[in-house]
């Protein structure tokens, strides 16, 4: 899955044609690829791996001024478990799923080309809950977590609608499981 996000959205970046906009503007809609470090937080503790999603936004700029609109859908290797894995003592283990978000992002242009911006809004994660005592594996639990998710980033066009971005983003979800991620684009905006 890892591959072909980052294989579409390097195509997609490298068959956009340059279009006519003022440079440095932040309008329009955009679609983007996102990849970087995961760090899930549990009950059963924590656990690091690599995330990975594409997004999809609409941005209007007014001066300085950006406001946008975005959805992304994530993905990650995630799986948290505790325990010895026999009868005594069962490995119990939460993976995490698919994780969508819808949200709106506020910034401001600091440089031509450039631009910081904060963001808000409402996640939901594919959870599920499983126990192995070493002769059965059974699925207790599959859920979805309603959160809320925060963040701050860096946006920077590279070339014609091309931009590359990076940002720190934290995720609080139901049941006391939250993510903290930092994660980096490539995007196109139209």
């Amino acid at each position: 899955m890892r591959k072909i996000v980052l294989a579409s959205l390097l195509a997609a970046v490298a068959a956009t044609p340059a279009m006519a906009q003022e440079a440095g503007s932040f309008e329009g809609p955009r679609v983007e690829g996102l990849i970087g470090w995961d760090r899930a937080e549990g009950s059963t503790g924590s656990k690091e791996d690599l995330g990975y999603g594409i997004a999809v936004g609409y941005d209007k700029q007014m001066g300085k001024a950006v406001l946008g609109l975005e959805a992304e859908y994530s993905d990650s290797d995630q799986k948290l478990c505790a325990g010895a894995g026999d009868a005594v003592d069962p490995e119990v283990c939460l993976k995490a799923g698919r994780d969508l978000y819808v949200g709106a992002r506020v910034g401001t242009a600091v440089a031509p080309g450039t631009l910081l911006y904060a963001k808000a809004g409402y996640t939901n994660a594919d959870a599920k809950i499983t126990s192995d005592d070493g002769v059965d594996r059974v699925t207790l639990d599959k859920t979805h977590l309603d959160g809320v998710r925060v963040g701050a980033g860096v946006e920077h066009k590279v070339s014609g609608n091309a931009y590359v971005k990076g940002e720190y983003r934290y995720s609080n979800y139901e049941q006391g499981f939250e993510r903290h991620q930092l994660m980096a684009g490539v995007g196109v905006r139209f």
